[in-house]
């Protein structure tokens, strides 16, 4: 019993169990110091994801998908057809257009026609005005004459008469004749503003014709940039409305990270410092990257409806500045990154 006593008693004071507890105590407080000595040199987030270029693919007229030449998640490259409408019915408006087009161009031509002959009227006028004067001129010496040889009763009355009535009828002819040329003058003022509306008129008709043939292009929905295009929201028969949202290209050749700091976290912030990125769909993974700038305005800024602290019903909440993050070494991560993807980033304050 004194030996077994002695035995237990000896257990108790060995010293292994406070080595152990020593060590515990030492490993925990080095990993404690760890901890503490990087939450004060470094800036951290869970609040960040992975972001690139998304471009919504959006026809720029209505009508009925005649056919989609790419499936999901395809990888297209700008200007790529990726849908055609039908375009029967514009083809129709095309043809009546086309039709007005030439009517107007009619209507010019004969314009222009009736203006010439307008002009080759006026140069006869202006013939008939010389030759009324000659016969005026002749009118009026003859009369002058036959009135000195009636004086002289060399000849009757009767033939002063006739030469009398052949001034008269000479002078008002040549009133006539000056009186046509103002018409005609007229007549060739109005016809060049004829001329001037159907230039106008056809150019007009001319420019419906261009913008019905560029609605025709737009039948052919061309995709904006190179990438890959997410789900589709459309089948071929359908009826779409200009400007309604087909599918959205996602650019894959570039991609920058979005993390969200609290606005406690950015007084030591600034473009240039390095980060340490780990994107939580590959554990393993560590890239490095740069921050690219700050916002200049928190994100609750940018929601639809910001919150307005003026209402009466203020509690404040910690704000979040966006910082928007360039990745190292992009052309080795292109392949495995996502728009989206959540991501843990840290930022060494000594940078």
């Amino acid at each position: 019993m004194e030996n077994q006593a002695s035995s237990n008693e000896t257990k108790k004071k060995s010293p292994l169990r406070f080595v152990i507890l020593g060590i515990v105590l030492i490993a925990g407080g080095f990993f404690a110091y760890k901890k503490i000595d990087f939450a004060l040199t470094h800036e951290t987030t869970d609040n960040a994801q992975v972001e690139t270029q998304l471009v919504p693919v959006l026809p720029r007229v209505s009508g009925y998908v005649k056919t989609i030449a790419v499936a999901d998640f395809d990888s297209v490259r700008a200007g790529q057809v990726l849908v055609e409408l039908d375009d029967a019915e514009l083809q129709s408006q095309l043809a009546q257009l086309n039709a007005d087009y030439q009517t107007a161009e009619a209507d010019l031509i004969n314009a222009k026609a009736a203006l010439n002959n307008a002009q080759v009227s006026l140069r006869v006028n202006r013939g008939n005005i010389d030759i009324n004067q000659v016969k005026l001129e002749k009118a009026e010496k003859d009369f002058n004459r036959d009135k000195n040889l009636i004086a002289e009763q060399a000849i009757t009355q009767r033939q002063l008469d006739d030469s009398k009535y052949n001034y008269e009828t000479t002078v008002k002819q040549l009133d006539n004749s000056r009186n046509d040329l103002s018409a005609a003058q007229s007549r060739i003022s109005v016809l060049q503003a004829g001329i001037t509306k159907a230039e106008a008129v056809l150019q007009a008709r001319k420019a419906q014709v261009d913008q019905q043939q560029l609605k025709l292009s737009y039948t052919k929905v061309m995709a904006p940039m190179s990438g890959k295009i997410g789900k589709k929201n459309i089948s071929e028969g359908q009826f779409v409305q200009a400007g309604t949202p087909l599918f959205t290209i996602v650019n894959d050749t570039s991609y920058w990270i979005i993390a969200n700091f609290k606005e406690s976290q950015i007084k030591k912030l600034h473009p240039g410092m390095v980060v340490d990125i780990n994107v939580d769909a590959y554990p393993k993974l560590k890239m490095k990257g740069s921050i690219e700038s700050l916002s200049d305005a928190t994100g609750a800024r940018f929601a639809l409806i910001p919150p307005d602290n003026a209402s009466g019903n203020f509690v404040k909440v910690t704000q979040r500045v966006p910082v928007k993050i360039n990745i190292s070494d992009m052309n080795q991560y292109r392949d495995i990154l996502r728009a989206g993807l959540s991501v843990y980033v840290s930022i060494p304050l000594n940078n």
